[in-house]
């Protein structure tokens, strides 16, 4: 069908040729086309266009006054060494001075020795040219100490090589990468002004770093003032407009989560200059990838500047012009420049992406290459791996019975892990770039919104005019066509996972103008059932290039914490990234068993450090969540934010909370959410700091209150002596849930194993230094070991070939810690897991704590999350032990979690701000104080609830405990679904009836019922009365309770609102 647009007419997919001149250049200039998806023609930086009111370069290096003199000496020095004819010094060094266009910093910088070394080896280049058959002029030097380096070598302008002398990687590795602080580096580059002798097309490019000397090493947190922030060297350098410039930008840039990108035209000429500002360390391999980007277009740069700043602030200055002879076979450079400014902003997100090479050689534009990079991590977690076979073996297994359910389980693994790899993957992908770029149309053709119509600076945009030429493919026509192209059915599966991918996006950041990580709200639907039996509701891909993370949740209310995992070595990152998918969503499924008692679902969200950026915990966290918030709120700023297409077509709001690594980052994101607009900004995030209305679980010991309320009823059903009881204790007393469990228990600690090492005495530890501990939060090599009797012992992991008072040696003091819960030579009567990784204990290790048929520990309350998988717990009950999971135990902190967004969403921002945080002063408030009592109380009351119920079935019908929590938990979820779908609701009565009893009796004496309900969302008070009912039926009732047993249930509610 044929359009009209601004430049013309074009046919689109009927094959016709382009009437508009300027497509016939893009769309026929084979495999150098600009990314095949409309791009509006906006500067991402939200500043208005600008022109610079100079000619120059904007850094006037001072005047080296012994320039004269030192060019004497070199000239002399070169004749002296006599490797350059006499007759040729005098124009050898002339030409090396003058005519390189090199600025007196350099000579200010370099001694004579070193300009000779540099004069000698471009003479040596030239008489090495003239001997080569191409004649082909060759120069690669580079001089590298601690404080500076000079880089000087050959090249085409406007080409990227893979044969070139890789400075510009060198130099941002070894430099640029780990610019901090002190030990920051400033570069300048620039291109020569003439072509070299013989030379060709080729042109001297000379790169300078110089250690950064801040003019303030320490400035105040909210300094912007470049004067104080800059290098002496470019504050001595740059003109006042320069200064200017990059004011502005600073301003910008310190206020943003991401990148600042700007442009400017040149006052004269058609060379423009782009900018870019990000926080250091953010945007790794962007200084090379950039060149990559602006080549593609065929641009070259003239000059190039990166300027550090004592605040943490890097900011790139490049001058770009047409490559020499590529203006007849690229856009005008009016045109590329903007797509190069939109694309910056993808490229910040992955700077180099594992397909660069098919970019850098013009076969994937940039968003085709990063479009496959975003797959390649998808398919790595979801290509179906396990094939047929394993289904037919799953069939013909009982997965009740234990054994055979830890056989799948060994043999899912495995078959993951050995099937396909992610470097197998990524060679597959390789094979097909023209798949890749007929796959990326429809994801393109799905996804971009033309957001600015006749606003825009450039319509139409060449990338849109370019999709009205290359048709569109359907879905089947895709199918039909891999199956066609792929050689055999590995490459084909591989292939299909991106049209699963496609099919599942529901909406992206992805063509977001300003992004710092790409994120994708998925459909869950693919996810074979098989595999995963709990149907998700909601998913959340984030790509970076320090990490990769998900964000999985059962219900469109839902809550969990957000974890950062770290990886030690290669090896363990392999594994991590293995099971990545599989623990979040093992995580979100024990988190939608635990909230049985409050009105949200299950969630979970996972980042992956990548393996090269273990350091970046802080960056990994503030991506995830600012690209997440992409997809949650409108756009507010054009240019910045623009609308995204919304195939989901639902509001959606996400609460979450601390998890590992992450408990101090949450301030910074109530605080961004804020910022951003969010409406929901006061109950986004849980665990945040009292000043922000957060009810800290670690200060309140909110964990803790339910995992001690099993420990305790334990004790009281089997009329046990607490103090006398002898236990064993993985989580030591510098984390939350086991320095609380010291300070709450009473019991006989005879030993306690953490991240330091196991800590042991027979006779109990003293109790008076480990309260110490719990009380600091130190881990047990702080323990003064001179409290331990002549049994007892610590080993640190540190530690090797360790004898102790058994006579026993410990060869490795790490192999030691991880395995001493599995120990049979200490005897312990508790075991409270308040730490640890996942699947510490397996259906297979489990055997190392049974002997002779009965269970060596009989009483486990399993704190930690997953810490014993459900095959182990039944082995373990099977023998005599009685466990209860961690899905009822570890319940307090979401029941604190929930009562805290409550109180958020039931207040005004005035009176939270006055009722819910500590004033800045300390101050707090007395309603809060009165609030965290009643949290506590809710808390230990819903904890003894389950435990009784739990208690109670198990007596009645011997099923094993840890079968009984999971059948509770659903059968609460499964009738808290169903009530909000009934007509209970509507009765206004019996609604307002359960919402007095299921809210804080504090909250509605201070706000009043009809004012919450006003200013809640109903969605949520729905949750809340169907969680409420719900669950008080089954605790009472029982699990299998039948339908006459509710409808009894609900005559004695309705007598008491008829009552009222």
């Amino acid at each position: 069908m044929a359009e009209e647009h601004a430049n013309g007419s074009v046919n689109g997919a009927n094959g016709s040729e382009p009437a508009n001149k300027l497509l016939e250049r893009v769309v026929r200039t084979p495999g150098r086309q600009p990314s095949p998806q409309p791009t509006h023609l906006g500067v991402p930086g939200a500043m208005p266009h600008r022109i610079l009111r100079e000619s120059g370069p904007g850094y006037v290096a001072p005047k080296f006054e012994g320039k004269a003199k030192q060019m004497d000496d070199v000239k002399n020095q070169v004749d002296e060494k006599g490797f350059i004819p006499t007759d040729l010094v005098d124009d050898e060094v002339e030409w090396f001075y003058n005519e390189l266009g090199i600025d007196d910093m350099y000579f200010s910088t370099e001694s004579a020795d070193a300009i000779v070394s540099h004069v000698h080896s471009l003479y040596a280049a030239k008489v090495a040219a003239y001997a080569r058959d191409d004649k082909k002029l060759e120069i690669r030097l580079d001089k590298e100490a601690a404080d500076h380096a000079v880089y000087i070598d050959t090249s085409v302008p406007g080409l990227s090589s893979t044969e070139g002398s890789g400075f510009e990687a060198r130099l941002e590795q070894k430099y640029l990468d780990g610019s901090k602080g002190s030990n920051s580096y400033r570069v300048e580059t620039f291109r020569s002004p003439s072509k070299l002798p013989g030379g060709g097309d080729q042109a001297l490019r000379c790169y300078f770093v110089y250690q950064a000397t801040f003019k303030n090493p320490s400035p105040a947190p909210n300094e912007t003032s470049i004067e104080e922030l800059g290098d002496v060297r470019f504050l001595q350098k740059t003109t006042p407009n320069t200064k200017a410039v990059y004011q502005r930008v600073m301003e910008a840039v310190v206020s943003r989560t991401g990148p600042v990108i700007d442009m400017y035209d040149v006052e004269g000429s058609r060379e423009k200059r782009l900018i870019v500002a990000f926080k250091q360390g953010s945007a790794i391999g962007l200084f090379t990838a950039l060149s990559d980007l602006y080549h593609y277009y065929g641009l070259t740069s003239s000059r190039k500047y990166v300027e550090q700043f004592s605040n943490g602030i890097t900011i790139l200055s490049i001058y770009l012009r047409h490559a020499p002879h590529s203006e007849s076979r690229h856009p005008p450079i009016e045109a590329s420049i903007h797509q190069i400014t939109k694309e910056v902003s993808l490229l910040y997100c992955i700077p180099q992406s594992r397909f660069q090479a098919h970019f850098t050689s013009g076969r994937l534009s940039l968003q085709e290459s990063i479009y496959a990079h975003c797959v390649w991590v998808f398919t790595q977690h979801f290509l179906n791996r396990l094939g047929n076979e394993y289904n037919t073996l799953t069939s013909l297994l009982d997965v009740s019975n234990n054994v055979h359910a830890e056989l799948l389980s060994k043999l899912k693994k495995r078959l993951r892990t050995e099937t396909f790899t992610a470097d197998y993957i990524l060679e597959i992908i390789n094979q097909y770039p023209e798949l890749v770029r007929a796959l990326y149309l429809t994801f393109a053709n799905a996804h971009y919104m033309q957001t600015r119509g006749d606003e825009d600076d450039f319509l139409p945009t060449l990338s849109y005019l370019r999709m009205k030429v290359d048709r569109i493919m359907t879905d089947d026509e895709l199918k039909l066509l891999i199956s066609k192209t792929a050689v055999n059915e590995h490459h084909e599966m591989v292939m299909t996972a991106f049209r699963v991918f496609n099919s599942s996006v529901l909406k992206t950041n992805f063509y977001t103008p300003t992004k710092v990580a790409l994120s994708f709200r998925l459909n869950p639907s693919f996810l074979p059932p098989a595999e995963y039996a709990q149907p998700l509701y909601g998913m959340f891909l984030i790509i970076s290039s320090e990490f990769r993370g998900f964000h999985l949740r059962f219900r469109d209310i839902a809550r969990g914490g957000i974890r950062i995992v770290k990886s030690r070595s290669r090896e363990a990152y392999a594994i991590n990234a293995r099971s990545l998918f599989d623990e979040n969503y093992n995580l979100a499924n024990t988190q939608q068993r635990k909230n049985k008692d409050i009105p949200e679902g299950g969630s979970k969200g996972v980042i992956l450090l990548d393996i090269q950026h273990q350091d970046k915990v802080s960056l990994a966290f503030e991506k995830y969540i600012d690209s997440i918030m992409d997809l949650l709120l409108p756009p507010t700023s054009p240019g910045i934010k623009d609308p995204i297409v919304d195939l989901h077509g639902k509001e959606e709001i996400l609460f979450m909370g601390p998890d590992e690594n992450t408990a101090d980052l949450v301030n910074w994101a109530t605080e961004h959410a804020r910022i951003r607009g969010a409406p929901w900004w006061k109950s986004f995030f849980t665990g945040k700091s009292p000043k922000l209305g957060g009810i800290p679980h670690d200060a309140y010991g909110m964990t803790t209150l339910s995992v001690r309320e099993y420990v305790k009823g334990i004790y009281r059903k089997l009329n046990l002596d607490e103090t006398q009881v002898r236990k064993l204790q993985t989580g030591g007393p510098d984390g939350d849930l086991g320095s609380n469990e010291i300070l709450l228990g009473n019991e006989k600690y005879c030993a306690i194993v953490d991240g330091a090492g196991v800590l042991v005495d027979p006779n109990g530890l003293d109790r008076g230094e480990l309260l110490r501990l719990a009380k600091e939060r130190k881990m047990i090599s702080a323990f003064d070991i001179s409290k331990l009797s002549k049994e007892g012992y610590r080993v640190l992991v540190e530690e090797s070939n360790i004898t102790l008072p058994s006579g026993e040696t410990v060869n490795n003091g790490t192999s030691f810690r991880n395995t001493f819960h599995l120990r049979d030579a200490e005897q312990f009567d508790m075991f409270v897991p308040c730490g640890g990784r996942p699947e510490s204990i397996d259906f297979s290790s489990a055997s190392r704590l049974i002997s002779k048929g009965k269970a060596i520990i009989p009483y486990i309350v399993e704190g930690a999350n997953l810490f014993i998988t459900q095959e182990a717990k039944l082995r373990l009950e099977k023998a005599g032990c009685i466990i209860f999971k961690d899905a009822s135990a570890n319940k307090g902190g979401v029941t604190s979690s929930s009562l805290e967004v409550l109180a958020s969403l039931s207040f005004d921002d005035e009176n939270f701000l006055s009722h819910m945080c500590v004033q800045p002063d300390g101050t707090v408030p007395k309603f809060y104080q009165d609030y965290v009592k009643q949290v506590q109380l809710k808390i230990q009351e819903n904890a003894r609830l389950e435990f009784e119920a739990i208690w109670r079935e198990n007596q009645e019908t011997g099923i094993a405990r840890s079968l009984l929590s999971d059948r509770l938990s659903l059968a609460i979820t499964k009738m808290d679904e169903e009530l909000q779908g009934t007509e209970l609701w509507d009765n206004v009565e019996l609604r307002r009836s359960v919402l007095s009893d299921a809210l804080p009796a504090l909250l509605l004496h201070d706000i009043g019922l009809d004012k919450i309900m006003e200013r809640v969302p109903e969605n949520y008070l729905r949750a809340i009365f169907g969680s409420y009912l719900a669950s008080r039926f089954i605790y009472t009732m029982g699990i299998s309770a039948s339908p006459v047993s509710f409808f009894a249930f609900m005559n004695k509610r309705m007598a008491k609102v008829n009552g009222a």
